[in-house]
């Protein structure tokens, strides 16, 4: 046996153990980081060869390995913007060098350009809904933006689409005359029922439109709709432009819509509008009418919301609700086999797999949780009682360490 090749294990016995030490050291320091993944050291056996009688100690190897795949506890909290996910995925975030990272660390706030940060410094990236409904980039971050909500900011959408729903009186008597339908706009106008809407411009004013429903034979209505600003005196016939849009409406035996089912027209300074109609019957009974449209006039966020699924919708001061950005998960196929960098983020590795970019409930990723917060899955207990045993093999490593080293001085004094 060779005395310094004892040593030499002695001394990979005890780099082993502080390796394991360290690790330790780091779950012990961040257990109230949000997030964090606590690491530990697996250990493999060195052999070195050995010839005839003569044995060659070799020694220990550590690898490093982060349990990421192992989920802390969540915990409630009073913030919209503190996230969580109950399941697999990451969320995506960049530095402020626009470098895409990965984590589970949550704890969002806004800062000064209204950007939700964490406490590391990360920027949440999102989908912005500016361009309509996102879809996922799956195999890469492109199309991420920073998530930024300025609540001072005024806002306002022009109505874009709509519905109206409700029954026309089937024992309504007809309107024979098509010249006297209000879709004629003649002084001598008649018609059946009358209801009025609230639609957006583009500058969020709003517009006040007429919709005139006219019996013309049975089964059948006309209908028409008019800017109500432009209207006669004492009228409302005629108005002093045409209808904005006018349609027939069939309806069968059983009351039931068929053919056109809908009417667009532009909203005068806003938008091309479609009015849906599918709602509407035609049965005995009197005539009723709701309706709804998108688009909201100038108000700031009174306050956001951040569903299931990812979605951050703004709530504004006249009750409206608008999506601004859509938060995706990232995963890889062995997240265990992520790089873990500093700020509790994390990289892909050739081992780890490509990133793949989907949205909440999607296969096998999580929910996203507003106002909860991932705890770290380091267990205290269990990690001082590694430390109790590294400690131990260190000082035995160390003792071989020793004893190599005085058999190392009287093997050298007996030259003496």
């Amino acid at each position: 046996m060779s005395l310094y090749g004892m040593m030499r294990t002695g001394v990979s016995g005890m780099n082993a153990q502080a390796n394991r030490l360290s690790t330790v050291a780091d779950n012990i320091a961040n257990s109230d980081t949000t997030g964090y993944k606590r690491s530990s050291i697996e250990f493999s056996s060195l052999v070195m060869p050995t010839t005839g009688g003569a044995y060659n100690s070799g020694g220990v190897n550590s690898t490093i390995r982060t349990a990421i795949t192992d989920r802390g506890d969540l915990k409630g909290t009073t913030s919209v913007s503190d996230l969580a996910i109950r399941g697999d995925g990451f969320f995506v975030v960049q530095d402020s060098s626009g470098t895409p990272y990965m984590t589970r660390a949550g704890s969002f706030v806004p800062d000064a350009q209204g950007r939700l940060v964490n406490a590391a410094g990360y920027q949440l990236m999102a989908y912005s809904y500016e361009n309509g409904v996102p879809a996922a980039t799956v195999n890469g971050f492109q199309g991420l933006v920073p998530v930024q909500i300025s609540e001072g900011k005024m806002t306002a959408a022009p109505s874009t689409s709509g519905t109206f729903s409700g029954n026309l009186p089937s024992g309504a008597d007809a309107i024979v005359a098509p010249a006297t339908a209000p879709s004629g706009n003649a002084a001598t106008a008649k018609y059946t029922n009358k209801s009025s809407m609230v639609v957006y411009d583009n500058l969020g004013n709003k517009v006040m439109v007429d919709i005139y429903f006219t019996k013309t034979a049975a089964g059948t209505w006309d209908v028409a709709v008019f800017d109500q600003s432009k209207a006669a005196a004492g009228g409302p016939f005629p108005y002093t432009s045409g209808p904005l849009t006018s349609a027939t409406l069939n309806f069968d035996g059983t009351g039931k819509l068929t053919g056109t089912d809908s009417v667009t027209f532009t909203v005068p300074g806003g938008a091309s509008l479609k009015l849906d109609l599918k709602g509407l019957s035609q049965i005995g009974t009197g005539y009723t009418a709701t309706g709804q449209v998108n688009g909201n006039g100038p108000s700031n966020i009174e306050k956001v919301t951040i569903g299931k699924d990812g979605t951050i919708y703004a709530q504004y001061q006249d009750g409206s609700t608008k999506p601004l950005y859509k938060i995706p998960l990232a995963d890889v196929p062995s997240p265990d086999r992520l790089i873990q960098q500093s700020g509790n983020v994390f990289t892909q590795s050739p081992d780890s797999g490509d990133v793949q970019i989907g949205f909440a409930g999607e296969g096998k990723r999580g929910e996203i949780i507003s106002g909860a917060l991932e705890n770290s899955n380091v267990d205290i207990a269990e990690e001082l009682t590694n430390m109790i045993s590294s400690q131990r093999s260190y000082t035995a490593n160390s003792k071989v360490f020793q004893t190599g080293s005085e058999l190392m001085d009287i093997l050298v004094n007996l030259k003496r």
